[in-house]
């Protein structure tokens, strides 16, 4: 199952903060990696015996190499599926997904969007002091800690 409209699809992360977020939320990134893409997955364990669901996030390399950790990643569209012994995780439509487990991975992923956020917000800040420190914009050093300083 896509989840889609969570503002997570589409955002760009470099790959060692995304690492520390994703692992601060509570996911592992697989072994399944390449130089290209990275895939991070949350397991969800439920009251009935041998059940087990994933809520998995992927992402690909914009540039820079996954293995080299220089990475930068956009994600793609998470998505919720079911393990079935001994042949994985199905990720179709077809599934019949408990809303409980839907509303418990919607929160999971509105936690990591706002890690996600926070970050870009504190990178974007940061940038904007080199940039004023370099080019020594009139009063925009006190605009900028006034914006910090209200929000």
């Amino acid at each position: 199952m896509r989840i889609e409209g969570k503002g997570i699809e589409g955002a760009i992360v470099e790959l060692k903060k995304l690492d520390h977020l994703m692992k601060k939320a509570g996911f592992v990134r697989g072994g399944q990696w390449d130089y290209e893409r990275v895939t991070y997955d949350y397991k969800i364990n439920t009251a009935t015996k041998g059940e087990t669901y994933y809520l998995r996030v992927q992402g690909y390399a914009l540039e820079g190499d996954v293995d080299r950790h220089d990475a930068t990643m956009q994600l793609l569209t998470p998505l919720l599926g079911k393990h079935y012994y001994p042949h994985g995780v199905e990720y179709g439509d077809g599934e019949d997904f408990p809303d409980t487990l839907v509303d418990k991975s919607n929160k999971v992923l509105d936690r990591v969007k706002d890690m996600i956020d926070e970050f870009q917000n504190e990178h974007l800040l940061d940038r904007a002091k080199k940039l004023i420190d370099q080019y020594q914009f009139d009063g925009a050093k006190e605009m900028l800690e006034k914006y910090q300083k209200n929000n």
